[in-house]
């Protein structure tokens, strides 16, 4: 079912409730009103027919009737009985009407008024007193005018129920329509949007409501996915590009030595070159798996507590091994007491590629000029500061820094494939952490990382 016939549907079915009370309540009322007119009606034809009775050998009756005729009207099917009663005892002296329950009758001892409706009967009871003796007047009457007013009533709302109904689905569906109009409009223009035409955007809508926060929550994915399909197209363009040159210095070099006889010395000097291109070849195939396995979400990790103060001691170890000529400084001077605030969850794998990576960029590119890696804590978070005195980056190319294979405009010179800070990045942001890179050139460069403590990494996540 449609959604614009869900809605017609739902605003039918309550309206239509909602018409039903009103018309119950107008015609219970409506019933009320005329039954208490007409019992008041047969009260004062009882309370002259009283009167009557009493004045009775005193004034002509006749005066009585003339004015139940010509002022209250002849009621239909209207009967008069008067019982002679002891009010004191409260028992009738003549036998009652065995048509009409004993506590109609009670009441009017009670009360000294009392009514009842029997089918279509209405009864009147007034109780009197006089010197002659007390007597009950009993007044009966059929409501044929009012039983006719809500007949009439009914059937007038019952049509009115059921015209109503058919204007207010009709008018439903145009407003449903109406209302669901812009969605229609944006269904046909995301539709519209292929891969190939990704910077197409809906139209604004302003305001407030839902419409204009789903046009704005459409136009932010859309940005997504183009920044997304930019960075894949350029990483394809850019691998393809990094992994040509090796395989095409080696298909050279191997043709070349298949051409004719070499000596041994030549087929040995081609195979080293071979040997350094498959070198190079292999690293830079596993920087991309690297990279590559960074695009998934924590499915699949080892996750664990990591004191980043001791990874930082055996990050610096290794470097000192596959780099003696570093000058990596740690400074731990702001280390808290308690170790909990400086340990975090996470892969301890994945979070030594990011620092090595960084720390490694760091040596590379200030010719191993010092390097200090200072380490604090705040606020339920780990910050990592690592700063040196290299070359620098320049400031219109600090947005770039984290894309796959980009390479500073100034360290091209420089062996590297542009691996090192988007792993690191894509690897911080994997364990919900953040980087952040500032630099001068001919200055140096700063990187602050922030990641969160292993109570903090567990509020996050819950």
């Amino acid at each position: 079912m449609q959604l614009r016939t869900k809605i017609t549907a739902i605003f039918i079915l309550l309206t239509g409730l909602f018409q039903i009370g009103i018309f119950v309540l107008i015609y219970y009322f409506s019933e009320e009103y005329t039954e208490n007119e007409f019992y008041l009606r047969l009260s004062q034809r009882a309370t002259i027919a009283a009167q009557a009775h009493l004045d009775e050998g005193e004034v002509n009756v006749d005066i009585y009737e003339d004015i139940r005729i010509r002022h209250l009207q002849t009621l239909p099917n209207e009967k008069e009985v008067i019982y002679p009663v002891d009010a004191k005892q409260k028992k009738p002296l003549v036998d009652f009407d065995a048509n009409l329950p004993e506590s109609f009758f009670q009441k009017i001892f009670d009360k000294e008024y009392a009514e009842f409706k029997k089918g279509e009967f209405y009864y009147t009871g007034l109780l009197y007193h006089d010197e002659k003796g007390d007597f009950i007047v009993l007044l009966s009457a059929r409501d044929l005018y009012g039983a006719g007013k809500q007949d009439n009533l009914r059937n007038i709302l019952v049509i009115a129920f059921f015209v109503s109904m058919i204007f207010i689905s009709i008018l439903g569906q145009y407003y449903a329509k109406q209302a669901l109009s812009p969605i229609s409009e944006i269904i046909e223009k995301v539709n519209s949007i292929r891969a190939e035409s990704l910077f197409l955007r809906l139209d604004n809508v302003n305001g407030k409501d839902e419409l204009a926060d789903l046009t704005r929550t459409f136009n932010s994915m859309l940005d997504r996915l183009q920044i997304s399909f930019d960075l894949q197209s350029n990483f394809i363009n850019n691998a393809s590009h990094e992994l040509r040159n090796p395989l095409t210095a080696i298909l050279g070099q191997t043709e070349i030595a298949l051409s004719k006889r070499r000596t041994i010395q030549e087929y040995r000097s081609t195979l080293n070159n071979i040997d350094l291109e498959a070198s190079r070849l292999d690293t830079l195939v596993d920087g991309m798996l690297k990279l590559a396995k960074t695009d998934f979400d924590s499915k699949g990790l080892v996750i664990e507590a990591i004191r980043l103060d001791q990874t930082a001691i055996e990050i610096k170890q290794n470097l000192d091994v596959v780099n003696p000529k570093n000058s990596i400084k740690l400074n731990f001077d702001h280390l808290p007491e308690d170790e909990h605030l400086i340990t975090m969850l996470g892969s301890e794998t994945l979070v030594k590629v990011a620092l090595s990576n960084i720390l490694e960029n760091a040596c590379k590119f200030s010719d191993n000029k010092k390097v200090s890696l200072k380490l604090l804590t705040d606020d339920g978070y780990i910050f990592l500061i690592i700063t040196d005195e290299g070359i620098g980056i320049p400031s219109d190319e600090l947005k770039n820094i984290f894309e796959p294979f980009y390479r500073g405009s100034n360290v091209r010179n420089l062996v590297g494939f542009g691996f090192g800070l988007p792993l690191a990045y894509r690897i911080i942001k994997l364990h919900s952490g953040d980087i952040r890179v500032s630099s001068q050139v001919g200055k140096g460069t700063i990187v602050k990382i922030k990641l969160p403590t292993q109570e903090k990494y567990n509020s996050l996540k819950s």
